[in-house]
């Protein structure tokens, strides 16, 4: 039984209809599998197109107040190494809070609407990274909080584009990280053409009382299936996607988690709108001379999982470790186990043979270039 003061999310009932098996996952009760397993989830997003409830996450609008959409987009800049101010209208982009130590308090997905910026932010970090923006974001800067009012569904695979057009044939018009206002199932929502299994797909806001009609609209021809957080954990680790409190966090920089490609060049050192947002020295510093440690993928020889608090060594006789597994488990497309982690930067190079100690015994891996499946999102 799960604890009466976990809350429920908008397809709560949806997930018991659909015969899942429900958790505890920041603070929501949410499914971790449903009836078919989580191999079958998995496999069928990467083939067809699955459903997953992130309602738990943290949607916030931020509006200006008395200043000009620009002055918003360079507040936003003084928390974060991205570049707000150059992205375009109905657009998104992947981004970070920083602490002044350079570390990761939250990644984030941030777009430009017409008047405002809308941010998903992690559902564990929900509370605290709203806290931070209200505290830090200058007057002027109206901030709303919709996780209460508004539902978040995941449409994954590479069916979604067909079975979202069915609800609205605009989607087809989509670029991957465009965001638009659509009409599905007689609901004004936000779809932006995203998602974090490395497959192509939308995520879809819903206001809070459609979250359930919209799911139902898009599984009911039984293309759609639901699928839990076990299949969307095993799709982003193949996908090389990183998980705030596993693979990065506070005492993580961006530049360690190999997540620099995320800097755009005019934030970087030397760039029109260089620094100004926090640890910004000891991150400049990094993109320019490098980490100690860095992020990387790690194959292992055998079929045992080489799972998150793992040391890694050099070999199978030394006693310093270089390194940690901060996830792992079964890649169900690549049929074997696949880990990330981070090692010293001189271990880093792509088929480094490094020991891995499971159970008190050492078994062989070797670096792995990150991701373990070709990300499939939508270019044109």
């Amino acid at each position: 039984m799960l604890d009466s003061e976990i809350k429920h999310t908008p397809l709560y009932e949806f997930h018991l209809a659909h015969g899942a098996k429900m958790v505890e996952f920041a603070g929501h009760a949410l499914p971790v599998q449903y009836q078919d397993g989580v191999l079958r989830e998995h496999l069928h997003t990467r083939k067809s197109a699955s459903l997953f409830d992130v309602s738990h996450m943290g949607q916030v609008v931020i509006r200006p107040d008395g200043i000009s959409l620009d002055d918003l987009c360079l507040a936003l800049e003084s928390l974060a190494p991205v570049d707000v101010l150059g992205l375009a209208d109905n657009r998104q982009r992947y981004g970070f809070l920083t602490n002044e130590a350079g570390g990761i308090l939250d990644d984030f997905m941030f777009a430009k609407r017409p008047g405002e910026l809308f941010l998903v932010v992690n559902g564990a970090r929900r509370d605290d990274d709203i806290s931070h923006l209200q505290t830090h974001l200058p007057a002027g800067c109206e901030i709303e909080v919709l996780f209460e009012r508004r539902g978040l569904i995941a449409l994954q695979g590479p069916v979604s584009e067909n079975a979202l057009a069915r609800l609205c044939s605009d989607v087809r018009d989509m670029r991957f990280m465009d965001i638009r206002d659509l009409d599905l199932a007689g609901h004004a929502c936000w779809v932006s053409r995203s998602g974090y299994t490395g497959e192509d797909g939308f995520e879809i806001s819903t206001p809070i009382n459609a979250t359930a009609e919209v799911a139902r609209a898009l599984t009911e021809s039984g293309i759609v299936r639901p699928a839990g957080l076990g299949a969307r954990d095993s799709l982003r680790l193949e996908a090389g996607l990183c998980l705030h409190g596993s693979d990065i966090d506070e005492k993580t920089t961006p530049v360690e988690a190999d997540l620099t490609w995320a800097i755009q060049r005019v934030r970087r050192p030397g760039g029109e709108r260089e620094g100004g947002y926090p640890g910004a020295d000891f991150i400049g510093a990094q993109i320019s001379g490098g980490a100690d440690r860095v992020r990387v993928g790690l194959a292992p020889a055998g079929r045992a999982p080489m799972r998150s608090g793992a040391e890694i060594f050099p070999d199978m006789e030394s006693a310093e470790p270089i390194g940690i597994v901060t996830s792992g488990g079964f890649g169900p497309s690549v049929n074997a186990p696949v880990s990330v982690g981070y090692v010293k930067t001189q271990f880093s190079d792509p088929g480094t043979t490094v020991a891995v100690e499971v159970r008190n015994r050492r078994l062989s891996a070797s670096i792995a270039s990150l991701p373990f499946v070709r990300p499939k999102y939508l270019r044109r």
